[in-house]
């Protein structure tokens, strides 16, 4: 996840992008590029695209090299989030072809790049980095030799599988324009007054004008002053509808939603596809060669690794997940052990001195951040493609690692109906608004669940306390007769995690014992049984593989988090006591 910006005008496109990068930084922030077409002076001058880019953030980079001195009126930038290649001058966008006049910008992740690059290296192409995105622009240059860009550009395009986000110019262009596409990656077109823009989102636009144009899945757009045209991959022409906003500054960084927080869940539908082009095949080799695997992680994280574990056991594999900051004294790696270690930021004190003290282990990094101290101490390392996370709380970086978890067992084809679950369940968002009206009172919850829901419980109940402050725990069902039947009196609430899977019978039998007791039931579920038991239930899509469940549950308990914390006027993005990255043991 990383932000782009476009600008082709009269205005200087220097300053209109490099405001426009500041406002995308939350996209990304490790390296910040910008290209300008020069001037021409003369007809006989040549026309030149000049590029200035290093890695940093936004105002140093800026600053240092001087963007805003560029003189051109087309001209594009880009603010990265690292997925392929370590953060460095050389990997930061924007790319060129061999001879540097085709340049671009690309968010997202190219899953058939090493072929592409292999066939292109075979025909003289020269590349200067080792991103994925860089081989879009030889392709472009390749594909230009026997038909016209915009033809060129249609066919580069085609050939790509994954997920992209894509704006390039040409420096030989005739014409001042901007070629632009997208595929499971968010570009927006912005209509202004002999000027048009394009960006990965509104609020690097806004200040420019109030008209967008989101462009479509697998729409292929070009803009110049004059205005804009959209196409479908086939060439056809396309139209598409514009919109009006009208936002603050603030409430267009957060993309309309009134906090990141809301934002990141509602996110989760479009950039779960990019968490699942990670690749994992490095990993997969790894653990088929162990005897043992110790999975280490903290919170949500941790939640992660549970799932992680009960894959593996599944799988026929020796597996237990640990607490990072509890592994140094109860467990005993020796050389045959594989370390799986799972933290969002790869900064995770616990998790690193954990890490270190498996000394003689083979290890594997699952993290979102390229370039974090988890990567220089793992053998194997896979992102997780989330993109930068504002809020506190882990949402989609959650929902990003049981992607490539998951992918590590079933493989790609088995996880596209992911995203439509995620989709889904985000439908219900009015409804669960209304059932937090109904907790967000109360002084106690507690979710229960069975097998591979039990994981997805954990976190449900830890994002719940963490931005609402109620006390929440979870347990497997048949926990609750064991001890916490005690704590359940009349209208405190039980959230079960109740899909229609082989935990369903049992699930039942412990909803039935909190309700004898008066609990409030609030259920996830797709079965009427667990409906009529239920004081108020949020229906989950009929048909879900049962090995999916868990992409579908963790939805409805973020925003159940989400708006019982609004609602007891606490600020979801920024909980007390807690930070994003936790540096500390």
């Amino acid at each position: 996840m990383c932000g782009i910006i476009g600008y082709v005008g009269l205005g200087r496109a220097s300053q209109v992008i490099t405001d426009g990068l500041k406002r995308l930084e939350y996209r990304g922030y490790d390296s910040v590029g910008i290209a300008v077409r020069k001037v021409q002076t003369t007809l006989q001058t040549p026309t030149e695209v000049e590029i200035r880019k290093d890695k940093g953030m936004v105002e140093e980079v800026s600053a240092a090299l001087r963007f805003t001195s560029m003189d051109g009126n087309i001209g594009i930038g880009h603010t990265r989030w690292a997925t392929h290649g370590a953060v460095c001058r050389e990997n930061a966008h924007p790319h060129t072809d061999c001879s540097g006049g085709i340049v671009l910008a690309h968010n997202g992740v190219i899953e058939n790049f090493a072929r592409l690059r292999d066939e292109l290296a075979s025909k003289g192409h020269k590349f200067a980095s080792q991103t994925d995105s860089e081989v879009i622009a030889h392709l472009i240059e390749e594909n230009a030799k026997t038909q016209p860009l915009i033809k060129a550009f249609i066919r580069t395009v085609n050939m790509l599988e994954g997920s992209y986000a894509i704006v390039a110019m040409s420096a030989s262009d005739a014409e001042e324009r901007l070629f632009m596409a997208r595929r499971n990656s968010p570009l927006v077109i912005g209509a202004g007054r002999g000027e048009m823009l394009c960006a990965s989102d509104i609020p690097a636009m806004l200040k420019y004008t109030r008209t967008f144009i989101p462009l479509q899945e697998g729409d292929i757009a070009v803009i110049s002053r004059n205005g804009y045209k959209i196409y479908n991959q086939d060439g056809s022409e396309a139209t598409r509808k514009q919109i009006s906003v009208d936002w603050d500054v603030e409430m267009a960084q957060k993309g309309g939603y009134p906090h990141f927080m809301l934002k990141e869940i509602a996110d989760q539908k479009h950039f779960i596809n990019e968490s699942l082009a990670s690749d994992v095949s490095g990993a997969g080799k790894l653990v088929e060669s162990c005897g043992r695997v110790d999975i280490i992680a903290a919170g949500t994280s941790y939640h992660a690794g549970i799932m992680l574990s009960y894959l593996l056991q599944n799988s026929g594999k020796v597996a237990q997940a640990y607490i990072a900051s509890d592994y140094p004294f109860i467990a005993k790696p020796d050389k045959k052990t594989l370390i799986i270690a799972i933290s969002q930021s790869g900064e995770t004190a616990d998790v690193l001195q954990a890490l270190r003290f498996g000394k003689e282990c083979r290890k594997i990094a699952i993290t979102n951040v390229v370039g974090s101290t988890i990567t220089t101490l793992a053998d194997c390392v896979v992102y997780l493609n989330a993109g930068p996370e504002v809020g506190v709380a882990a949402t989609k970086t959650f929902t990003a690692q049981l992607a490539v978890i998951y992918k590590m067992f079933y493989g790609k084809e088995k996880l596209k109906p992911v995203s439509g679950l995620i989709e889904a369940m985000l439908g219900h968002d009015n409804e669960i608004k209304a059932i937090a009206q109904k907790i967000a009172g109360k002084e106690n919850a507690f979710f229960i669940a069975r097998g591979r829901n039990v994981p997805i419980a954990y976190e449900g109940s830890l994002k719940f306390k963490e931005i609402t402050y109620i006390h929440s725990e979870a347990y497997p069902g048949g926990e609750l007769k064991h001890g916490t039947l005690s704590l359940i009196v009349p209208g405190v609430p039980v959230v079960a995690l109740a899909p229609k899977d082989e935990t369903l019978q049992k699930l039942l039998g412990n909803i039935r014992e909190a309700k004898a007791r008066g609990a409030f039931i609030l259920a996830i579920t797709d079965d009427d049984e667990v409906r009529g038991e239920s004081d108020l239930s949020i229906p989950l899509p009929p048909g879900i593989d049962p090995v999916l469940y868990p992409f579908a549950l963790i939805v409805p308990l973020q925003l159940l988090a989400y708006h019982t914390s609004v609602l007891r006027g606490i600020n979801p993005d920024r909980p007390r006591n807690l930070a994003k990255s936790v540096t500390v043991e």
